[in-house]
């Protein structure tokens, strides 16, 4: 949500590193304001999954439910 174009990305699959290279200055004033997005899905099967499944990182999966 505060990747602008432009921005300088490094990408280490080696290291597993993804980091967005700005100051955290910029970081903190692009936070400023910032809300979170209502959810796509608040009814039915797509949203019990966006609601309870672990994060991508992990697999998306409910293991753990």
């Amino acid at each position: 949500a505060f990747i602008r174009e432009g921005d300088s990305i490094t990408i280490d699959a080696r290291q597993l590193l993804l980091q967005l290279n700005i100051s955290d200055a910029e970081l903190e004033s692009r936070k400023v304001g910032w809300k979170a997005p209502l959810p796509r899905y608040i009814r039915g099967v797509q949203a019990k999954f966006a609601f309870n499944a672990s994060s991508a990182s992990k697999g998306a999966v409910l293991d753990d439910y």
